[in-house]
């Protein structure tokens, strides 16, 4: 393997979260991430070394999920529903009752948040990108995305509190 293709697999799970954050089932997020790597694999040759690749691949990946999404598909939920190979938290073994219950809270509120604000928050919040990286991946103006990320923000803080849970 090369260097493109040894980072690309190396994002592999990030790119798994932000396909679950667009689709609403396991096997629809699995398939969004082939597509994705398919796709960053066959146009190798328009990438920039100098672009990040994680950036790169996140723009392909939510392209891909609007051009099926106009073809009648629905977003629904922001990650799978739980199951053997799905968890509820990064390491189920040590994360008390408490904490499972604050993070699937946490979940579903992101869940409850408007598609716009999901994406940003799940972008900046939860794979880390910056407001400019963010911005392109979405094809929005840096202020668009910052007010996403604020009012998402404000919406989850609410929310999360109005169910008890405070850090």
């Amino acid at each position: 393997m090369d260097g493109f293709q040894t980072e690309l697999v190396a994002l592999l799970p990030r790119l798994r979260r932000f396909a679950r954050v667009l689709r609403p089932d396991d096997a629809d997020a699995q398939d969004l991430l082939q597509q994705t790597v398919e796709r960053a694999l066959s146009q190798r040759g328009k990438y920039r070394p100098s672009t990040r690749l994680d950036s790169w691949t996140f723009t392909i990946m939510r392209r891909i999920a609007i051009d099926e999404g106009r073809r009648g598909q629905r977003w629904a939920r922001v990650v799978a529903p739980e199951d053997d190979t799905t968890a509820q938290v990064p390491d189920p073994r040590f994360a008390s009752e408490a904490l499972r219950t604050d993070a699937l809270l946490a979940r579903d509120a992101i869940f409850a948040l408007p598609s716009e604000q999901r994406e940003a928050v799940a972008l900046v919040l939860i794979e880390g990108l910056s407001y400019a990286e963010a911005a392109e991946v979405l094809g929005v103006p840096a202020g668009t995305l910052t007010s996403r990320l604020v009012r998402g923000r404000q919406a989850l803080i609410e929310r999360l509190a109005a169910e008890g849970v405070t850090g």
